[in-house]
């Protein structure tokens, strides 16, 4: 098996873990505040990850890494959580994960500026086409459900995008795992203290639901699915894997109407298989 093919593999993976992350934070900001969320999941991460570091005794990354896992951890382990926790208080993680069709737009475009890669032209046309439609829908449903709701999604999609495309660029230096138990890491100091400044007076009135949430997000969102995400776009290309971010809607939807119960309309669906065929066609023309 090749080297693009294996990369492939583990990026598909990455993006099905992914996809479990809306609806488990639309199940956790229930009865956590989005902010302790936030730092929470990158505390409990943070805490893994450097057990993880000392346990295989990995090499500190150099002084000239250090910006790019600031960039990372802004992005991918502060900015795209925090944003989304809180976008998720106005509107429903069905209604959100429409938004991450945006993704591979944004990581391809962060591709080539901070990875150096070079799409040919079709590529980006296959990569606006999908867009376009995620945009077209938002707009069909009167602007916006809720336009606070919208505007942190897009926020949230930007920096995530700038996050995974650093974090994949790092990652031919570093490897996968390493670069986002790195950028955990550095934000341990932070994530603590607000953790402990946020933490809730009383546990008493939060769910299991809500716990559960907390421990997809922190083991899973946070730090398992990048291990295969950044690996995937440091072997495959990251405008090209990229778009395998098209696919996290279709698999969100699932997940959302069937743990959350949440309906999911037939033009969700339609504009979600729309967006997928995009997929196949920016591949092709992705190198």
């Amino acid at each position: 098996m090749d080297k693009t093919t294996t990369g492939w593999i583990y990026g598909l993976t990455g993006v099905v873990i992914f996809s479990g992350s809306l609806p488990a934070t639309r199940v956790a900001v229930m009865d956590f505040d989005p902010l302790f969320l936030t730092v929470a999941r990158a505390a409990i991460a943070g805490l893994l990850g450097l057990g993880l570091l000392l346990a295989f005794r990995e090499k500190r990354p150099t002084r000239g890494d250090i910006t790019s896992l600031i960039i990372v951890a802004l992005g991918c382990v502060v900015g795209f959580p925090l944003l989304t926790a809180l976008a998720l208080k106005h509107v429903t993680s069905a209604h959100s994960i429409v938004f991450i069709g945006l993704l591979p737009l944004a990581t391809a475009i962060f591709g080539v500026l901070r990875g150096g890669e070079r799409p040919r032209p079709a590529f980006w046309i296959f990569s606006l086409l999908g867009s376009a439609l995620v945009c077209s829908y938002a707009l069909t449903q009167g602007v916006s459900a809720s336009p606070v709701g919208d505007l942190l999604m897009l926020a949230a999609v930007i920096v995530c995008g700038l996050g995974y495309a650093e974090g994949a660029v790092l990652s031919r230096r570093l490897g996968g795992w390493q670069v986002i138990c790195w950028a955990l890491v550095l934000s341990l100091p932070v994530t603590i203290a607000l953790c402990i400044m946020t933490m809730p007076h009383s546990i008493a009135g939060i769910g299991g639901p809500a716990w559960l949430g907390l421990l997809y997000v922190s083991l899973f969102s946070m730090l398992i699915g990048f291990i295969f995400w950044y690996r995937g776009l440091a072997q495959g290309g990251i405008a090209a894997v990229g778009q395998l971010q098209f696919l996290q809607p279709f698999f969100g939807f699932a997940l959302a109407a069937a743990l959350l119960k949440e309906s999911v309309s037939w033009s969700m669906l339609v504009v979600t298989l729309a967006v997928v065929a995009c997929v196949a066609g920016a591949r092709k023309f992705a190198h």
